[in-house]
């Protein structure tokens, strides 16, 4: 499926909604749910190939594994490729360019902790790279989930990465921790017409309250997997008679660190 059916599926008249998947398999499962487009999430992806999440999966090994995933679902698929796997704008640009051979519709791309200057430098150099061929890019920024600013001040600084990677390229604007209702109504105000991608987090106002103060994307980010893999922990210690391990976000890093 191409990145324009991905771009019109923004354009609906409620959210698009994106569960997370992290293999060929739970992608083929969320796609036989009901999913319009599947979505992959990095953590789930770098777990799955015995990797700790951030930006530690080597290129290669994700190549291989989205490879996989493009495979089994016959609806569009964007990849959450973290930084790109590299710093250097052509570096990226050039595996974005696979990817987009292999059949992605669309990729999230983060600025992290980086001076956005640099994401910006990797959405010109990925645009010059395809040339004609399509993408949908949906520029990630990291204020609000790291805690870099909040209230006003986050807001300001969400609008102005925006508009930095809305003029480098980018289709959309993810921005994950982001939840305060008003503050999702002034950040989608004002990066319009970029889509704004917010995540599911606690404390999230209902799906239709999003779609009213003009979020257009809901992703569940890691939510699937890490359910997966918590009940698969119960499900082993029930069948070994022990406890079940305490299965979380850090745990997992923590177990794949080598």
């Amino acid at each position: 499926m191409n990145a324009q059916s991905l771009r019109d599926l923004h354009n609906g008249t409620a959210l698009l909604v994106l569960p997370n998947a992290w293999d060929a398999a739970s992608a083929a499962v969320v796609q036989r749910a009901g999913a319009s487009a599947v979505a992959t999430t990095s953590a789930g992806v770098a777990w799955s190939c015995g990797w700790p999440d951030g930006d530690r999966l080597p290129a290669e090994e994700m190549l291989a594994a989205i490879r996989r995933i493009v495979r089994a679902v016959d609806v569009p698929l964007t990849a959450d490729i973290e930084e790109g796997c590299h710093d250097d704008p052509s570096t990226v640009a050039s595996f974005v360019s696979r990817l987009v051979d292999f059949g992605v519709a669309g990729i999230n791309i983060e600025d992290g902790n980086k001076d956005p200057a640099i994401l910006a430098a990797k959405l010109r150099a990925i645009r010059d790279v395809l040339g004609s061929r399509d993408l949908y890019i949906n520029a990630r920024t990291d204020v609000f989930l790291r805690g870099m600013a909040s209230g006003d001040a986050g807001v300001e600084e969400v609008l102005r990465r925006g508009a930095l990677y809305r003029d480098a390229g980018a289709d959309g604007l993810f921005v994950p921790g982001l939840k305060v209702i008003d503050e999702v109504r002034r950040v989608a105000a004002g990066i319009a017409p970029m889509p704004l991608n917010v995540m599911l987090v606690p404390g999230l106002p209902s799906r239709q309250q999003l779609f009213d103060a003009g979020a257009r994307r809901l992703s569940a980010g890691i939510a699937l997997s890490l359910e997966a893999y918590a009940t698969a922990g119960r499900m082993a210690a029930e069948w070994l008679e022990r406890d079940a391990p305490d299965v979380g976000y850090g745990t997992l890093n923590e177990w794949l660190t080598r």
